[in-house]
């Protein structure tokens, strides 16, 4: 009995043995077949050419600051209470214009009494010059001492002196009468109103802003590459999202405000420095004509500067880049095989992007989706020309 035990035993070892062996041969086949079928396997992908292009540098900026160089407050030259503004808000105002009139009860009493104070000193003046030329035709005959000659030409000079402090005096107090007149500091628009009649104010306080605004700058700092899309008398169109269109200062619009379809032009003014010296980074300031009123001096978020200069550049679609950075694509070899691929690129227009180095005319770039794409691939690729 022992002897059929142990034959069975070894038996079902045996069975074991080849079943475990079996199942790892399996195994082995089928990863063998899934490796060959993924090695084989052909990906059906979208791909473009690198091509020569004419592009036109697009810029997506987060934020762009307009700015105009006539802005001033007309401000408060003396103390004194508000009683009267002779110009509404958004009123056209010239230099010097009229804007607002104080009063300082103290100003007119001040020149009252330098206006008695002149008159005093004109009797002085007049009572010294009679004695002067007196004791001058005196001297002349040898009748008077040159001591008595002396004091009445120093009397007359004090009393001259006198006459011109007292005049200073009443002056400085015209000056300040005059200067109950706040008037407008430039050419341009009443922007806001700081203070209104009735309000007391001291010298130094700003009643109202006064600005133009139909010309607005703006500047720009770009990498080389990018600057050379704009130059000096160049037009740039400008984009904004139609939350942009709000008026800070409740001006109005001299022209109809189409929203996101308006269309905003400005001209370069300045490139420093200058496209003649060699640099890194380049700061353009652009200017506006903004004559419609449709913008103004704020910060704006979102906007799309287009450069209307266009150059002759190797291009490949925009959404060939595998990542942010713009310095990698997927390249298919003359096998029908993939490889990522370093490029250095330089400015895009929002479809295509201009390719330095990395590529040459011709070369094939897959575009869409990059999800489980690695070297060694192979593809079969439909081209977006096709």
């Amino acid at each position: 009995m022992k002897k059929y035990f142990y034959a069975g035993i070894v038996i079902i070892l045996l069975v074991s043995i080849a079943l475990v062996g079996y199942g790892a041969y399996l195994n082995y086949s089928d990863e063998n077949q899934i490796t060959r079928r993924m090695e084989e396997r052909v990906l059906h992908l979208a791909g473009a050419k690198a091509t020569v292009r004419n592009l036109r540098a697009t810029l997506n900026m987060d934020t762009i600051k307009l700015y105009s160089e006539e802005m001033a407050d007309a401000t408060a030259l003396i103390d004194g209470r508000i009683v009267a503004w002779h110009v509404d808000k958004n009123a056209k105002v010239s230099k010097g214009s009229l804007l607002a009139t104080l009063v300082n009860d103290q100003i007119a009493l001040q020149i009252q009494q330098a206006t008695s104070g002149v008159r005093k000193a004109e009797a002085v003046m007049a009572q010294a010059a009679n004695s002067y030329h007196r004791q001058e035709r005196l001297m002349a005959k040898n009748a008077t001492s040159k001591e008595k000659y002396e004091e009445s030409q120093a009397q007359y000079l004090a009393a001259q002196e006198g006459l011109n402090e007292a005049k200073a005096q009443r002056e400085q107090y015209l000056v300040q009468n005059e200067r109950q007149e706040v008037t407008a500091p430039l050419d341009g628009e009443v922007l806001i109103i700081y203070r209104r009649e009735g309000s007391y104010v001291q010298g130094g306080t700003p009643l109202a802003l006064v600005g133009n605004f139909e010309k607005l700058l703006f500047a720009l700092t770009l990498p080389d590459e990018d600057a050379k899309y704009f130059q000096i008398g160049s037009t740039v169109s400008l984009k904004m999202p139609i939350t942009s269109w709000a008026k800070a200062y409740d001006t109005e619009f001299a022209a109809g405000n189409k929203g996101i379809d308006e269309k905003i032009t400005a001209v370069v003014r300045e490139v420093s420095p200058p496209p003649s010296q060699s640099a890194g980074v380049r700061r353009l300031v652009c200017e506006i004509d903004n004559s419609s009123r449709l913008l103004e001096p704020l910060t704006y978020n979102g906007v799309i500067v287009e450069s209307n200069i266009s150059r002759q550049c190797l291009t490949v679609p925009l959404e060939a880049m595998v990542n942010s950075d713009h310095n990698a694509v997927f390249v298919v070899n003359s096998d029908k095989t993939i490889e990522k691929r370093k490029v250095d690129t330089g400015t895009d227009d929002g479809k295509n992007i201009e390719v330095y180095s990395g590529l040459k005319g011709g070369d094939v770039v897959i575009v869409g989706s990059f999800e489980g794409l690695k070297d060694g691939i192979k593809v079969d690729i439909t081209l977006q020309e096709d």
